[in-house]
């Protein structure tokens, strides 16, 4: 049953890439343009970072849900996630449960893995 399951990897990738890039794509909107509305305000002083952060998530998110550049994208926003994991929530505390840090955490390994496996299915990397 499991072999014939395999034909459909390509088309479970190309899903989990979008899903991945909707999700993501969402905190770049909030962060840009209040969209959904946050709970919770910026802190003082991260102006400029909340602004690139954005940028690079809502950008990196348009890119990787339709698939374009997805490998050095998702390197870039890989790396972006870790650093933010270790600048804001592991000061917070060891467990990403209690400083908030999973999201940041799925996001960075998700993206570590799409910088390998490729874009899957539906994709304009491949398109032919």
């Amino acid at each position: 049953m499991f072999q014939a399951l395999s034909k459909y990897s390509p088309h479970a990738l190309g899903v989990f890439r979008i899903v991945v890039a909707l999700l993501f794509l969402e905190h770049g909107t909030q962060k840009l343009f209040n969209f959904p509305p946050s709970t919770m305000p910026a802190q003082p002083g991260t102006e400029t970072l909340e602004l690139i952060t954005g940028i690079l998530e809502f950008v990196g998110g348009l890119l990787v849900l339709v698939g374009f550049l997805t490998r050095p994208v998702s390197f870039i926003l890989c790396g972006m996630m870790a650093v933010a994991y270790f600048m804001v929530h592991a000061k917070q505390g060891f467990f990403p449960a209690n400083n908030m840090g999973d999201a940041a955490i799925l996001f960075c390994f998700a993206f570590l893995y799409l910088f390998f496996a490729g874009p899957g299915q539906w994709s304009v990397d491949n398109r032919s």
